[in-house]
C-alpha cells in the first residue's frame, strides 16, 4: 500500500539522485535538490496544492531537462500523468535559449492547469533566489531582464492559482515590472 508520503519520498529520493552532483548557480553552489524540493513546498504551502502527482512533478520538473532522465523513465516509474505535467515543463535544449524562452511565453496559455501550477511555483522560487542573491557571473541587468521575461511567462498562467499569482505580482511590483 502507497500512502501518498511514501510515494513523495520515493519521487524525492529519485529526484535527489538524479541531482546528486548538481548545483544552482549562485556563490555559494547550493545543491540543485534544494530548488525541486522548494518548488514543491511553495505549491503544498504557499498554494494549497495537494494533488500529489502535481507535487510529484515539481520535484521532478528539471529531471529530464537536466540530467540523463528521459519521459519513458518518469512514465515507467511514476506514471502518465507525472510524465505528461514534466514534459509540458520541461525546455528543448536543442533550441537557442532565446528560442525556448520565447517558447516558454508563448506555450503558458495552453498547458494544463496542473503543469500552470508547477511553472508558477518554479517562477516563484527563481525569483525569490534572485532576490536572495545574484548568479555568478550574472549583472543586475540580466537579472531584470530575467524578472520582465518571467512576468511575460506568468501572463500566460493567470486564473490559475491567485494566492500564487498574488505573491508573483508582489515580486513584479517591486522590480518595477
Amino acid at each position: 500500500m502507497n500512502s501518498d508520503a511514501t510515494i513523495l519520498l520515493e519521487t524525492v529520493n529519485f529526484a535527489a539522485e538524479k541531482h546528486r552532483n548538481q548545483r544552482r548557480k549562485d556563490p555559494e553552489g547550493t545543491p540543485y535538490i534544494n530548488h525541486p524540493i522548494g518548488v514543491a513546498r511553495i505549491l503544498s504551502h504557499e498554494g494549497g496544492v495537494t494533488d500529489i502527482e502535481v507535487l510529484q512533478a515539481a520535484l521532478l520538473h528539471d529531471t529530464v531537462e537536466d540530467t540523463d532522465t528521459s519521459i519513458a523513465e518518469l512514465e515507467i516509474t511514476f506514471g502518465a500523468t507525472v510524465a505528461r505535467i514534466v514534459q509540458e515543463v520541461t525546455d528543448d535544449k536543442t533550441l537557442p535559449k532565446q528560442e525556448r524562452k520565447r517558447l516558454q511565453v508563448e506555450h503558458a496559455p495552453h498547458r494544463s492547469h496542473q503543469a500552470k501550477l508547477v511553472k508558477l511555483a518554479d517562477k516563484l522560487y527563481n525569483l525569490r533566489d534572485l532576490n536572495r542573491c545574484t548568479p555568478t557571473g550574472w549583472t543586475a541587468e540580466r537579472v531584470q531582464e530575467y524578472f520582465v521575461w518571467a512576468s511575460q511567462v506568468v501572463k500566460g498562467l493567470k486564473g490559475t492559482n491567485p494566492a500564487l499569482e498574488e505573491k508573483l505580482e508582489e515580486l513584479f511590483k517591486q522590480r518595477g515590472v
